[in-house]
């Protein structure tokens, strides 16, 4: 799906509810200015990081409530949806009434920087494993659903920059029904949690329940409830060969940082990367590079492993899927071993990096003046930084 046109853009706050949700000098400076007399205003709106360019749901929302207010703000998009933008580039310019602006910029840079930052994050994790698909688990991870909306249109944009820019599969789906339209989905996608494993007593059981009542789905399980990895993975295979046959069977390596996936230790750890991608452990790794490709967890090692043990028991189509602290950072180690994982199912990354979300906007002219404070003068229209020595 094109990420760039949201369906339907989401009018929160309204009117109604706008001003309990603004910075309080934003509404005071609007009770000045009708007071002393309207301006058309100029605002520039930037970030202090590179970024994607990921504005539809702002520049919708803002454009819904001018029209509210029955006022038309001129909005420029300096850029398109999944475009890079460098730090301190000026993303938009809005022109209108400054009375009708002034309030509105709060709700709207809240909707803008962390959707921007969101997208780099996708783009970066896609680009780096360009062949796997993935899927966007972040719902629980997210302040409200406001935010979650916001995540999943933001990786719908990022995923879809890394497809034109490097052919790769990208984000195919997402958790929640309510934003599966950003992947073109009619509904959000997942199987099963943990806690339905510790229902059912065992993995197989677990498998049995959620076929029988979901007889049309494909059949995902996590395998690391019980620390029996390969063991879970080969007797729900047995269970049901037919489904593993047709490749209508998933495991999920979920194994958490405490413990090696049933089967490994460091040593076989190497022995499994010394088969399978014997580049990915010759030469300089820094520690983290070796925690991915050796270490507990959801290693690359794991993954081959798990793949090995399939593939000698008969299950050759049966897909992978891994998930547990997925970053670009992780995804470029386990590229660097060519790592046979079908799907990643990505959570707390993609909203992550809080610190750098921020996006601002200044005026930047008044009644046609050019106007900005001092230090800012980049966001102006035209602007030329002085030589150096000038």
């Amino acid at each position: 799906m094109d990420g760039s046109k949201p369906d339907p853009i989401t009018l929160w706050p309204g009117l109604e509810d706008l001003p309990g949700w603004t910075d309080k000098y934003f509404r005071r400076t609007r009770d000045v200015v009708l007071k002393f007399g309207d301006a058309q205003v100029t605002y520039a709106v930037f970030m202090r990081r590179p970024v994607l360019y990921a504005g539809a749901l702002a520049c919708g929302w803002l454009r819904g409530i001018g029209e509210k207010r029955g006022e038309a703000f001129e909005v420029e998009e300096r850029y398109r949806e999944g475009d890079w933008v460098g730090a301190g580039e000026p993303m938009i310019y809005i022109r209108g009434s400054f009375a009708a602006l002034v309030d509105l910029e709060t709700v709207f840079l809240q909707k803008l920087g962390a959707a921007c930052v969101a997208a780099y994050n996708a783009h970066a994790m896609c680009e780096e494993l360009p062949q796997v698909a993935f899927l966007a688990m972040d719902a629980r991870h997210c302040a409200g659903t406001e935010m979650s909306e916001l995540m999943a249109y933001a990786a719908s944009v990022g995923s879809e920059t890394a497809r034109r820019r490097a052919g790769a599969v990208g984000f195919i789906g997402n958790a929640t029904d309510a934003t599966a339209h950003y992947f073109g989905q009619a509904e959000g996608r997942g199987t099963m949690p943990h806690a339905l494993i510790g229902y059912a007593g065992s993995t197989v059981r677990a498998a049995e329940m959620f076929h029988e009542t979901f007889p049309d789905q494909m059949l995902i399980v996590l395998v690391d409830y019980f620390g029996q990895e390969i063991t879970d993975s080969l007797e729900v295979c047995k269970r049901f060969p037919e489904l593993a046959a047709e490749g209508r069977i998933g495991v999920r390596l979920d194994t958490h940082g405490g413990r090696y996936v049933e089967g490994l230790d460091t040593q076989a750890s190497y022995d499994v990367l010394e088969r399978n991608a014997p580049k990915a452990i010759r030469g300089y790794r820094t520690e983290a590079e070796l925690k991915h490709l050796i270490g507990t967890g959801v290693s690359a090692a794991a993954i081959w492993h798990a793949r090995e043990q399939l593939n000698a028991a008969g299950f050759p189509k049966v897909k992978i899927i891994a998930s547990s602290g997925f970053s670009p950072a992780k995804c470029k180690v386990m590229a660097l071993a060519s790592a046979p994982i079908d799907v990643i199912g990505t959570g707390s990354y993609l909203p992550s990096e809080w610190n750098e979300t921020y996006a601002t906007a200044d005026v930047v002219e008044y009644d046609g003046e050019p106007r900005v404070k001092v230090g800012r003068e980049f966001l102006l229209r035209g602007y030329k930084p002085p030589r150096s020595g000038a």
